[in-house]
């Protein structure tokens, strides 16, 4: 519940200041992503140097007019349901049972992916990582099971048409009992804050309550479209083919014109990797005039001789050598040291009074 609430209480300020100042909206949209994975790594740090072992998912979603950016880890969802009826992930489910690719990345990083073995049966059980018997690849907090339990998120973000849709994010309690076409089929027509309430009864009387079942459900919608309209099934089928739409220049406008029609949706970025390395880029955080490195995580500035770059051994590079990706101060080097399996997973705790 600890991490749930740090999460909660410092997840936007630490994405929003690793974002340059004085940019355009355009180049702010750009960079989100980005400090994203910034902001939910610098939560993680600085959970752990509370000392404390809880662990939670987090589901972050920013809306900025018609585009929407969502970054995740775990297994709480998110979902876009259009104005034309097509529902729609935005988010990625980090569960071992169900993700080859994490479960490969954990234990290459030293985890055991295995399900409960109880004494005298067989084992039962989704997939757990162990120690500590997490179900999940990626979430804040969780030190107690092993740093390779990442908080680098999937970042996905997507543009509306002026036609607009709903988004429905909630916690796994919701998931287990509920498909997305489900959930979201069963709110249309209500308003936003009834169409959460709904779906959280839905979930109730499908499975009881057995998990958390969190629901919020935002209307992004031009002010004529009170809220989204019951599709009728032989026009939903009609629409599914038509959803998403990849960004193109080629595209004609009376294409676009016609997709927009029927909500249609430009996806603009994605990427779910979880080496820290890839999710950073190469931009170097070098003041010439100062002499000073800033960290690409933690955001604090640090003289020469204090630090690392991402991609190299020292982190000053000599006159014939180009500089290798973005800078981390000693403690971020550690955690991404960590995270990727390079030492032995230890919180970063400042002191311990005994």
């Amino acid at each position: 519940m600890s991490a749930a609430v740090f999460a909660k209480e410092n997840i936007l300020s630490n994405v929003t200041s690793a974002i340059p100042q004085d940019i355009s909206r355009d180049e702010w949209l750009q960079a989100l992503p980005r400090a994203l994975v910034v902001g939910f790594v610098k939560t993680d740090i600085e959970f752990q140097k509370k000392g404390e072992t809880s662990g939670t998912t987090a589901t972050f979603v920013i809306i900025d007019g018609w585009t929407v950016t969502v970054a995740s880890v775990g297994d709480s969802r998110c979902i876009l349901d259009t104005q034309g009826g097509v529902v729609s992930l935005l988010t990625v489910d980090h569960r071992l049972e169900e993700n080859v690719e994490e479960r490969e990345r954990v234990t290459a990083s030293g985890g055991e992916v295995g399900r409960l073995n109880v004494y005298g049966a067989n084992e039962v059980g989704p997939l757990r990582c162990w120690p500590g018997g997490l179900c999940l690849s990626r979430s804040i907090g969780d030190t107690d099971v092993g740093e390779y339990i990442v908080p680098i998120p999937h970042v996905k973000q997507v543009k509306l048409s002026n036609a607009g849709g709903r988004l429905i994010i909630a916690s796994d309690g919701i998931w287990d009992a509920l498909s997305s076409d489900v959930a979201a089929k069963s709110c249309r027509g209500l308003p936003a804050e009834l169409a959460a309430k709904l779906v959280v009864k839905e979930a109730l009387r499908s499975r009881g309550l057995k998990d958390d079942t969190t629901c919020l459900v935002v209307d992004i919608i031009p002010s004529d479209y009170p809220v989204l309209p019951i599709i009728p099934r032989k026009k939903y089928n009609m629409l599914i083919s038509l959803f998403f739409r990849k960004k193109s220049q080629n595209s004609s406008n009376k294409a676009s014109n016609k997709l927009s029609a029927v909500g249609a949706v430009e996806e603009l970025f994605e990427e779910g990797s979880a080496v820290l390395t890839e999710r950073l880029g190469k931009e170097s955080p070098f003041n010439m005039n100062s002499g000073i490195f800033r960290c690409a995580v933690c955001q604090v500035d640090q003289p020469p001789g204090d630090g690392l770059a991402v991609n190299s051994g020292p982190y000053f590079p000599s006159a014939s050598k180009s500089w290798e990706g973005p800078f981390l101060c000693t403690n971020c080097r550690k955690k991404k040291d960590a995270m990727e399996g390079k030492r032995l997973s230890i919180p970063i705790v400042d002191s311990i009074v005994i």
